[in-house]
């Protein structure tokens, strides 16, 4: 089974993607697959252009976790989107010094629901977990469950709970570019 452990960057797929690795799964980063099944377009800036239908075909027989904003674009069985309070958000990467382009850029996109948008549209089963205040000990284990089929879990991180733009609108103008 294929299950793309997605979300805008910052969320903490890597992170949750590291302790799943330590519970047994195997996992793989969409780069790390990439380069592997020679995928890879183009570099720009120090991040890969990766041609994603080719990739797709390519790993059709993976079984285990894709880790990375583009792993649901990879027609995975299972579907996990990380979400983060786009106010947050914005802080950490800030704290890794993106530009101020890119970084609007990425909050803009969580703010409007884009990942778990494009997730709905590609994948079967979909899932989402507000990481915002939980610990990556939490969610990897929020993310274990739903791999096992935990109903109960599974009912938790039903998609369409979370709404950043109503939670926020008050704050609207600190995180959205200015036309």
């Amino acid at each position: 089974m294929l299950i793309a452990l997605t979300g805008t960057p910052g969320t903490g797929k890597s992170s949750v993607a590291e302790l799943l690795r330590r519970k047994g799964y195997r996992v793989a980063s969409v780069v790390e697959l990439a380069k592997k099944y020679d995928c890879i377009i183009d570099e720009e800036d120090g991040e890969f252009v990766i041609d994603i239908e080719k990739l797709a075909a390519r790993i059709e027989d993976f079984d285990g976790v894709v880790e990375g904003h583009l792993s649901h674009l990879l027609k995975p069985d299972l579907t996990i989107v990380l979400r983060c309070n786009p106010a947050v958000l914005k802080e950490r990467l800030r704290e890794r010094k993106w530009s101020e382009e890119k970084l609007m850029e990425n909050v803009e996109a969580e703010l409007l629901d884009v990942i778990l948008v494009e997730a709905l549209e590609q994948a079967g089963e979909v899932y989402e977990i507000d990481t915002t205040e939980m610990s990556v000990d939490e969610v990897a284990d929020a993310v274990d469950s739903i791999i096992k089929g935990d109903e109960e879990v599974r009912k938790r991180y039903k998609p369409g709970r979370i709404d950043w733009l109503s939670e926020l609108e008050d704050r609207l103008d600190e995180l959205v570019r200015k036309v």
